[in-house]
């Protein structure tokens, strides 16, 4: 009686190697795909033998939804990222009378006209005054004067929620309003960061939950909050 003769074992040799991927991420599938069908058919053919073992009949694969989808939002001016402490701290802000209409009203046109990936706004008050004063002209109605503006833009740089960048432009506190990715957020930070050595108690840091303005505001509107140490009532 003889033994049964040895399974045919695949001389073995290099794994094959992914070829660098050409442009386009369909491109780079199909090269993973490539390789695991190679691996998969040798797995095949070894298990194509008379011994009775199972033998593989395919593979399914699934892909997932686009995580790079992008959102949709109304009008053509994309979208930004706001802190959520921050925009509370706006609405507190408002019902307290701790800040003017004047104030809230220009900084949410400013933080909404960045230009993307810099957290500057390129605005002179007179655009601001013109931008802002856009509804009510078309209504009739009361509209703001450049000199409120003026005023206003002030404060808010008195609050590091902005800065005069020069040349008409406005330098948004990136901390608290961003139109870009968290890359382009950071470059922006590092920039500042370097033009103030460093400094953590100058703009764009010195505004924050541990700030002068929210101890005082914890659900309690009754009283008159303090932003940046100025007390507002209009």
């Amino acid at each position: 009686m003889t033994s049964d003769p040895p399974a045919r074992r695949r001389q073995r040799g290099p794994r094959p190697v992914p070829r660098p991927a050409a442009a386009g991420s369909e491109a780079e599938y199909g090269d993973i795909l490539a390789v695991l069908g190679q691996q998969l058919g040798e797995q095949v053919a070894e298990a194509a033998d008379p011994n009775g073992r199972r033998r593989l009949k395919g593979v399914h694969f699934e892909y997932a939804a686009d995580p790079r989808s992008v959102h949709d939002m109304a009008g053509g001016a994309g979208y930004s990222l706001a802190s959520n402490w921050f925009t509370q701290l706006l609405a507190q802000l408002a019902v307290a009378n701790s800040i003017t209409k004047s104030q809230l009203c220009v900084f949410l046109f400013v933080a909404g006209g960045q230009v993307p990936g810099t957290g500057i706004a390129q605005y002179t008050q007179q655009e601001i005054t013109d931008g802002l004063n856009k509804i009510a002209a078309q209504k009739g109605g009361k509209m703001t004067t450049r000199s409120t503006v003026n005023r206003a833009v002030q404060a808010l740089c008195d609050y590091n929620w902005v800065e005069k960048a020069g040349n008409g432009r406005i330098q948004i506190n990136v901390r608290l309003w961003f139109h870009g990715n968290s890359t382009a957020q950071h470059e922006v930070l590092a920039e500042i960061a370097t033009r103030r050595d460093h400094n953590p108690e100058v703009f764009p840091y010195a505004v924050g939950p541990a700030g002068a303005h929210q101890e005082e505001l914890d659900l309690d509107f009754g009283a008159q909050a303090e932003v940046r140490g100025r007390r507002r009532t209009g």
